[in-house]
């Protein structure tokens, strides 16, 4: 006898950004993340709204991994009645933890008077008392004949798609999926027998260049800005894109395929991160746990410095160039690297390397697309600095990646809802989908719901 689901796009189409999808059954409610709008800021004004449904009513809340858009609303949803368990991997449950308490930081600068009814200690602790740690593959009851087990994405430590399966059908959602091969992470899991499928698209009207492309790139960066005596500035996601940065970096000053000059890594928030990674070791691929067993620290190296306190961060300033400082956040929304970007975009030595995302509205994305000048802390900084980009390092399959993703599923699967990427980006992946898969696609709006049949 047919079911239904009731799905709801509460937010994260049209955007990259927010991601927070409810389901529905009989009398279950659960969630699908819970993260941050992010635009021009950290959190947008709309993160301060009330949500669409009422958390009391939430039964269970499913994250997929550790990025704030994806778990930043978490304290907000306990704060107004969510008592429901959490659901993630462990490396997931810790990275969060880490990522939610650096937030409160600078979430205060712009919103002071929410931080102590939102971000505060208290709807953290509760927070992570309610959630637990499963593996990948276990799985999980969630009632009325409706369960869910974790399956590897490959896009950073611990991330997860959501497999749901009710009535003999499954759901898959696809959160974020890796690029691979990733010098640290096994590949995305396959799945090949999905009805239903909600995948991302952050790069799903582009292409980019494989891994050892992006590796030769980034040794030219770096030898160039050593020629050039100037400063190497990279904004970097303290989550993924700065241990898979310090494993080629590693790679290169073992190997003598660079000159030795100081790097800094000023981030407290990526460096207690990186300590997460080395607790879950067999979370990597099989390459990365040789060279560990091999006796290699793959996240050190000769020249490597961690800035951790605000003094040691002031005083890279005095040391002579050439170098390299790697610093947060990787949209230049907030963190160090807005320090160091007012310092030295302005003199044409320096190069600043983008190596990740820009969202649209961000001090990173205005800076990418060519911008002459730019404001940070209210003073005109002049863009005189060699801008250079590196997508091969985003943690996102590229259009044809996430193409290849859906068609091994092409078999059963009944409809694909394309969301988490910009609108020209999701409506360009949905188009291919249609074209070359002749499976029903489209990129749902934001509050939408659909009401699907197992």
């Amino acid at each position: 006898m047919a079911k239904k689901i009731k799905l709801t796009f509460c937010s994260g189409t049209g955007s990259v950004t927010g991601a927070n999808f409810l389901l529905e059954w009989e009398d279950k409610k659960i969630l699908i993340d819970c993260g941050l709008i992010q635009g021009s800021k950290l959190a947008d004004e709309e993160n301060w709204k009330p949500f669409s449904y009422q958390p009391s009513s939430i039964d269970s809340l499913i994250i997929t991994h550790a990025h704030l858009d994806h778990v930043g609303r978490i304290p907000k949803l306990i704060k107004e009645g969510f008592k429901g368990k959490i659901f993630s991997t462990p490396p997931t449950k810790d990275l969060a933890q880490l990522m939610l308490e650096d937030s409160v930081q600078i979430l205060s600068r712009d919103r002071e008077n929410q931080l102590n009814l939102i971000y505060n200690k208290k709807n953290i602790d509760q927070a992570i008392s309610q959630w637990e740690g499963v593996p990948y593959h276990q799985l999980i009851d969630l009632g009325k004949g409706l369960s869910i087990s974790l399956k590897n994405t490959g896009h950073i430590l611990g991330s997860a798609m959501v497999e749901i399966l009710y009535n003999g059908k499954k759901l898959i959602f696809s959160s974020d999926l890796g690029h691979s091969p990733s010098p640290l992470l096994p590949p995305a899991e396959t799945i090949d027998n999905a009805d239903y499928l909600i995948i991302e698209s952050v790069y799903g009207d582009r292409t980019y260049g494989s891994r050892e492309l992006r590796r030769s790139e980034l040794k030219k960066v770096i030898e160039d800005n050593c020629k050039s005596k100037g400063i190497l500035i990279i904004p970097i996601f303290s989550l993924e894109r700065t241990q898979e940065l310090l494993f080629e970096i590693n790679g290169f000053v073992e190997n003598n395929q660079i000159p030795r000059i100081p790097i800094f890594l000023d981030s407290p928030l990526a460096i207690q991160f990186t300590k997460v990674y080395e607790n879950y070791k067999k979370y990597f691929n099989k390459k990365a746990q040789a060279l560990i067993n091999s006796g290699d620290d793959i996240f050190d190296f000769p020249g490597l410095q961690l800035t951790l306190m605000t003094k040691e961060s002031k005083l890279i300033y005095r040391e002579p160039n050439p170098k390299i400082i790697i610093a947060g956040s990787g949209m230049s929304t907030g963190g160090r690297i807005i320090v160091h970007e007012r310092d030295y975009l302005s003199d044409p030595k320096n190069t600043l390397l983008l190596v990740g995302y820009q969202s649209l509205g961000t001090l990173g994305r205005i800076i990418q697309d060519g911008a002459k000048e730019v404001f940070i802390f209210k003073k005109r900084v002049p863009v005189r600095a060699k801008i250079v980009t590196i997508r091969g390092y985003s943690g996102h399959k590229d259009s044809d990646g996430l193409l290849k993703f859906v068609q091994q599923m092409e078999g059963k699967l009944k409809q694909v809802f394309v969301v988490m990427g910009e609108p020209k980006s999701s409506l360009f992946l949905a188009q291919r989908i249609r074209d070359n898969l002749n499976i029903k696609a489209r990129s749902p709006k934001a509050g939408e719901s659909v009401e699907l049949e197992f």
